[in-house]
């Protein structure tokens, strides 16, 4: 409907390739690591049945999070700060890409403790006391992945609506 439509204004044809990339599992894995300085949990699973999802995803991601007025080591703690408000174990990955970016221990702290400060002062938030918690996780990862140790943000699913 839409060539019809470019073709009714234009007068014009348009010319549709059919030569979209097949991507594999392996490859949008790799194509979002390069982009968003991670791969998402969810996404390790979604691009074995969907690979152009994720790299469609990544795309997208990655016009929001790329260095702009702000760069992306900010940006990713800014979400960072914002899962430490809510309480997310899903949103505090972004310490993550945001040590990738270069963010240092003492970034993530900072950041960590907006975050904590905001969870306070939101409307239902969680308070102070509880997303404590979830900074000094943020604080922990960053220094482990900076170290090079094994880290873990979230035991793997209980498949109980991912409350833990």
């Amino acid at each position: 409907m839409l060539k019809k439509l470019f073709e009714y204004l234009t007068g014009g044809e348009i010319q549709v390739s059919d030569d979209k990339k097949k991507w594999t599992a392996e490859e949008a894995n790799k194509y979002m690591q390069d982009t968003m300085l991670f791969t998402p949990r969810m996404f390790k699973i979604i691009n074995e049945l969907n690979p152009t999802a994720g790299v469609t995803f990544a795309d997208f991601y990655n016009s929001i999070w790329e260095d702009g007025a702000l760069s992306r080591k900010v940006k990713e703690l800014i979400f960072m700060a914002g899962g430490v408000a809510y309480m997310s174990p899903r949103c505090i990955i972004h310490v993550y890409p945001a040590v990738k970016a270069g963010a240092t221990v003492e970034e993530v702290f900072e950041a960590a403790s907006v975050g904590m400060i905001l969870a306070g002062f939101v409307p239902e938030g969680p308070g102070i006391p509880y997303a404590f918690e979830y900074a000094a996780k943020c604080v922990e990862l960053a220094q482990k992945m900076i170290n090079g140790e094994e880290w873990e943000y979230l035991p793997p699913p209980k498949w109980d609506h991912g409350v833990f």
